[in-house]
């Protein structure tokens, strides 16, 4: 139902009952414009401090952000890209690694195939031999002088005679198959003649070194491979770049695969030699 009110009505008193909740008060009379004032100022006041929480909520967000990127910036950190220096040494590094690998392999093939004794007596065969020296085991040529009076026998001479019965302990203890002479000043060696199934024998121990060797050889390629593997991971090399230097390798490989098998097929032929 409307309401009605006469032109004497005064127009203040429609809005008395207006909550305090919504700004107005019960107040009457002349204080009611004073207190009025102070509801809206407060009214004003409450509106500037929401808005202060507010701006201070945004830039509490923002320095989050702010914080947020700064430690992104910190995990990231900086790259560096390798110089075209730094790549070739890295390569030369591994080709020098390669070939010194190989040098030893086939010295060390050379070493097993020489203390395999043949028809002629060589002091190579004593060189894997060790004497228990004042309780050192030391290779037998560093303590005696081993020279071949003849084709079919060996002469050391110890350089401390002290010596003698360990070294004649240590040819013994070996797999030669000889028995020494020990006259209290040298030692003897006579070197029998190989029948034939025993150079058989040896010609399958021979053999079996020169795989070993071969073997050796390609447990070097493949670190090598690996090794440029990684760098390409890096971004160092490029497949090209890999293929390309895999190919090297490989000519590299099939060299001293050709130098093993050259001193075994001499080895061989002096074993079969009668």
């Amino acid at each position: 139902m409307a309401m009605t009110f006469s032109p004497a009505t005064p127009v203040r008193t429609i809005f008395q009952r207006k909550s305090l909740s919504s700004g107005g008060c019960y107040c009457r009379g002349p204080s009611y414009e004073k207190c009025h004032l102070n509801i809206g100022i407060a009214s004003t006041l409450r509106s500037a401090a929401n808005y202060v929480r507010l701006g201070d909520g945004a830039r509490e967000y923002s320095g989050k952000l702010i914080v947020a990127k700064r430690n992104f910036q910190k995990r990231t950190g900086i790259f560096r890209c390798a110089t075209m220096e730094e790549i070739e040494a890295e390569k030369s590094s591994i080709e020098k690694d390669v070939k010194e690998r190989m040098e030893k392999t086939i010295e060390t093939v050379r070493t097993n195939f020489n203390s395999i004794r043949t028809g002629r007596a060589n002091p190579a065969i004593l060189d894997r031999v060790e004497v228990e020296y004042y309780g050192t085991p030391v290779s037998l040529k560093s303590i005696a002088q081993i020279s071949t009076p003849d084709s079919a026998s060996l002469l050391v001479q110890p350089y401390d005679k002290s010596s003698l019965k360990v070294i004649e302990k240590a040819i013994v203890s070996s797999d030669l198959g000889l028995t020494p002479n020990n006259d209290g000043e040298v030692i003897r060696l006579s070197l029998p003649q190989l029948t034939s199934e025993r150079r058989k024998e040896l010609s399958k121990v021979v053999a079996k070194q020169a795989e070993e060797g071969k073997v050796a050889l390609r447990n070097i390629r493949r670190d090598a491979l690996k090794a440029y593997e990684k760098l390409e991971k890096d971004k160092k090399l490029s497949e090209d770049n890999v293929k390309d230097l895999s190919s090297d390798l490989q000519k590299l490989i099939d060299e001293y695969m050709k130098k093993i098998e050259t001193i075994y097929k001499q080895k061989e032929k002096e074993l079969l030699k009668v």
